[in-house]
Formats: structure tokens, C-alpha cells, sequence
């Protein structure tokens, strides 16, 4: 029988494909799932794994390695990873969880991995950030000496914050945390300060509501949101804040001011609670693990003002924290007070009562005070929070005495009329100025003859009528960021003035 010969197109094909074959030898650490559920997967074989390390999952899913073991290592799930089983083989990615950052973000709704979930097209990475990066040291840093203006009355005059500052918002549920938080946001318009709202454990509802606040007063032209709402996992809580801290230090790089708001770190420190105890950590007090102190501690250590050798930019972060019944004394409420700054306490009996923002003038402070201050604002501002709270205790000294001398009259009138004049909509912020020139009007005794129920009136026709005939007062005041003598003449004149012509909401004395 005659033997077949091969075809010579066919023998150079093979030839051609045999050369083409890749014959290097590549090296991947791979491990096997030794047990997965509750979002948490055991491996055992990802011997040179680093903490912190991406794993591939397979089907496009993900896990972060936390718990290094000498056995086995403990991955949290990011996303859904129902294709897992025991026996599922894991591999390495060599690459420390980051998150993909851009000019483009601004204006976006992101998850804690960075992708878009408000519908709209993908955003082109510019820049990786790393989630996890130590805090600038001390010499890079330079001193908190310029106001962040939160266009709140009460906050601006009593409780300054600086741009570099870490001021925590602490309440319990329903009393204006996150509304103080949204109008700090509103007021920096014209302020040239990028903002970042972490938005972990919320309702969804209650995120979109934010979102269109946000998008109809036109401030997601420069706010991006990271969400991880209630129905998020708790690992994706637990890396929202470290998401938001790198998108705001990616403008910090490029020498901007940025203002983060973590709503709130109670959810956060559950979430890790959640995660720790599903890993078999050792449970500490009120059943955290003991490094939680450290998981806040890392995260807000990174807010800072640069010196202008390292572009001058700034972080500042407003983190929420929400007590149980005006409990302070909390393991996590003590944790996070000691992180920052300072605080601004908000009181539900406050809140029921009608004052808004319901801020505890006694129990807050800001450790930068007045050094992040405008001149202007010193100036009127002075003594109003010693007064404030002399007042509040001779309200409470009051109820129980009937026959009070004139002198204490006279200053719980002033203390009632001062009070009254920094309720504020927190969707109404002010400008330094026109903050000025109203607290100016109230420390001074200009509203002694005002009734308490027309106080926001007299407030909003007064700042009218100088924008309308005297407006130069307004102008000085922002130009020289202080009241020259000239001006302060002008402005009792001003004030004076107004009072004459609005005898409906300033009876007149008969002497």
C-alpha cells in the first residue's frame, strides 16, 4: 500500500504554531477553599500572601486577604462569590487593594471598589490610589489656619473649623447630624473645596433624597459620593471610608482642598465587628475586636494641611458617630473624640425643642478655635459662647425661682434673643459677612425689643435691606475679613436704621 505524504502548507502551519508557542515558564500562588459562607472564604496554600492583597475568586469576583494565619488565611468576599466551594482553587494577584481615581469622578456615585452605580458611563482611571496608606508625618504637615466655613451660624462663630481639622459630629439618632454635615457641603459653592460624602450603613432611600438635595442646589458639581448602603455587604461598609479618604487625597496630590464627611463610623466599626467575629478574631469589649481604635485612628491620622513644598492642599474630615440615649462614654463614642479635634454635640432635647442645629454650646469644642478664625468673626463673636452658656445655666437656675433680679432678667433676655438668632435651615447657609453683620446686631443688644417668634424674620428682611442700601458694609467686611472702625459706625447706623423703618417687627420705646 502507498504511503501518505503530508502536505507541505500543512507542515508549515504546525511548524509556525510550535514556534509561536510561549514555553516561559510563569509562577502563580495559588491556594485551595478550605470553607466559605457569611462572605468570608478560608484558604489554605497562599503561603507569601500580603495583608491587604486582592485575591482572584475566579468568574471575575474578588476577595481582600485580612487574616494571615500559619495555616491558612482569612479572604473577605468583595461582591458575590456563589460559585465558591470547598476545594475551589484561589490564586495571588500581587496587588494591594486600590481604588481608580480621576478628575472625572467628581459629580459620580461610586461603591467602595471605586465602580459607577449611578447609571452613567464608566469612569476612566486616571490615577490607583491605595486604600491603605500611612498619614503624612509632621514635617510636611503645616499648622490649621484657615476657616472651613460651614455657612452655620452656631458652628462658625463658636466652634471653627480649619481646613486640615478633624471635627467630629456626635448625636444620637434624628438630630441633625447628617444635615449639618449637607449644609457645610451646600456652603462651599464659592469656597473653591472639593467634596467626598461617604455614605455607609444608610438607607437607600435616604441616600437618594441626599443625592437630589445635592444635584437640584447644584454641589455635585464638585461632591463625589461613595456608597455602601444598608444593603451593601459589611465588607463593602468597611471599605467605604478608606475609598473616600483616597479619592480625597487624589486631589490632594494635585493641591486642592477637600472637605470628606464619614456618615456615619458606628456603621463602619459594626461592620468590622461583623467581619472580625466571622474571622474568629478574639472579641474585646462590647464584643470588638481590639484593634478598632486602630481601624479609625489610621483612617482620620491622614487628614491634614500641607506645607506649599507639598502642594499646600488639605483634608478635612467630618466624621458622624451616633450615641445610644446622649451616651457619650461609649467604647466607640470615647475612641473617636480622642482621634479628633474636637466635637460638636448635638442634644435631642435640644432638638425637640425647637433649635436648629441643635448644638450643646457647653459640651462642644474645637481644639484649632479661633486660630482658623476671620478676624471679623473674633471680633463679634468673642464672648458669645461664655455667654451662651451662662445663660443656658441660668435658664435651667430660673424655672425654680419666681422673683429674679433686673440684672439676671437682662441677661437671660440676651442670652433667649442670642439663642434665637442662631436657629438656622440647614439648607440655608451664610456667608462670613452676612454672619457678621446679624451676630454683630445680637451681642450688641440691637434685638433686646425684637419678640422671640420674629427673630427669623427680622434675620432675613435685615440681610436684604443691606444687600440693597448698604451694601459697601458687606464688601468691607469680606475684603478686609475684619470690621475697620469706619465700618462698625456705618453698621450701627445700618442697624439703627433698619430697626427705625420695621416698627411691625422692632416696636418702638416710648421714653
Amino acid at each position: 500500500m502507498k504511503k501518505q505524504q503530508t502536505p507541505p502548507a500543512f507542515t508549515h502551519s504546525l511548524a509556525n504554531l510550535v514556534n509561536k508557542i510561549d514555553t516561559t515558564v510563569h509562577s502563580e500562588a495559588v491556594g485551595t477553599v478550605m470553607s466559605f459562607g457569611d462572605g468570608v472564604v478560608k484558604v489554605k496554600g497562599l503561603d507569601d500572601v500580603q495583608s491587604g492583597e486582592l485575591i482572584d475568586l475566579g468568574k471575575e469576583q474578588f476577595g481582600l486577604a485580612l487574616n494571615l494565619e500559619k495555616d491558612s488565611t482569612g479572604i473577605v468576599v468583595l461582591g458575590d462569590a456563589g460559585h465558591l466551594s470547598a476545594g475551589t482553587t484561589v490564586k495571588r494577584t500581587g496587588r494591594i487593594l486600590s481604588i481608580g481615581a480621576a478628575d472625572s469622578i467628581l459629580g459620580r456615585v461610586v461603591d467602595a471598589l471605586g465602580q459607577a452605580v449611578d447609571g452613567k458611563e464608566e469612569i476612566h482611571v486616571d490615577k490607583y490610589m491605595l486604600m491603605e496608606k500611612k498619614a503624612p508625618g509632621i514635617m510636611p504637615r503645616k499648622s490649621v489656619s484657615v476657616p472651613m466655613q460651614t455657612g452655620i451660624k452656631a458652628i462658625d462663630a463658636m466652634i471653627p473649623i480649619g481646613r486640615g481639622q478633624r471635627e467630629l459630629i456626635i448625636g444620637d439618632r434624628s438630630t441633625g447630624k447628617t444635615a449639618v454635615a449637607l449644609g457645610t457641603i451646600l456652603n462651599q459653592a464659592d469656597q473653591d473645596v472639593i467634596c467626598v460624602y461617604v455614605c455607609i450603613g444608610q438607607k437607600a432611600s435616604s441616600l437618594a433624597q441626599t443625592i437630589q438635595v445635592l444635584e437640584d442646589r447644584g454641589a455635585m458639581s464638585y461632591t463625589t459620593i461613595v456608597a455602601a448602603t444598608a444593603s451593601s455587604t459589611a465588607a463593602e461598609q468597611f471599605l467605604a471610608p478608606y475609598a473616600g479618604q483616597s479619592i480625597a487625597e487624589y486631589f490632594l496630590e494635585k493641591g486642592k482642598d477637600v472637605l470628606i464627611i464619614f456618615d456615619d463610623l458606628t456603621k463602619h466599626a459594626q461592620a468590622y465587628r461583623e467581619i472580625s467575629l466571622l474571622l474568629r478574631r478574639p472579641s474585646g469589649r462590647e464584643a470588638y475586636p481590639g484593634d478598632v481604635f486602630y481601624l479609625h485612628s489610621r483612617l482620620l491620622e491622614r487628614a491634614c494641611r500641607l506645607n506649599d513644598e507639598n502642594g499646600g492642599g488639605s483634608v478635612t474630615a467630618l466624621p458622624i458617630i451616633e450615641t445610644q440615649a446622649n451616651d457619650v462614654s461609649a467604647y466607640i463614642p470615647t475612641n473617636v473624640i480622642s482621634i479628633t479635634d474636637g466635637q460638636i454635640y448635638l442634644e435631642a432635647d435640644l432638638f425637640n425643642s425647637g433649635m436648629k442645629p441643635a448644638i450643646n454650646v457647653g459640651l462642644s469644642v474645637s481644639r484649632v478655635g479661633s486660630a482658623a478664625q476671620r478676624k471679623a468673626m473674633k471680633q463679634v463673636a468673642g464672648t458669645m459662647k461664655l455667654d451662651l452658656a451662662q445663660f443656658r445655666e441660668l435658664q435651667a437656675f430660673a424655672q425654680f425661682s419666681s422673683d429674679l433680679d433686673d440684672k439676671t432678667k437682662a441677661i437671660l433676655d440676651r442670652g433667649e434673643h442670642v439663642n434665637a438668632i442662631l436657629k438656622q435651615g440647614w439648607d440655608a447657609p451664610l456667608k462670613m459677612e452676612e454672619q457678621v453683620i446679624v451676630i454683630y446686631a445680637a451681642v450688641k443688644g440691637y434685638l433686646d425689643g425684637v419678640a422671640i417668634e420674629n427673630m427669623q424674620k427680622w434675620e432675613s428682611e435685615y440681610v436684604t435691606f443691606m444687600y440693597s442700601s448698604y451694601p459697601q458694609i458687606l464688601e468691607s467686611i469680606a475684603k478686609e475679613q475684619k470690621i475697620i472702625e469706619s465700618t462698625e459706625e456705618e453698621l450701627q447706623s445700618a442697624i439703627k436704621a433698619f430697626n427705625d423703618t420695621h416698627p411691625d417687627l422692632v416696636p418702638v420705646v416710648e421714653e
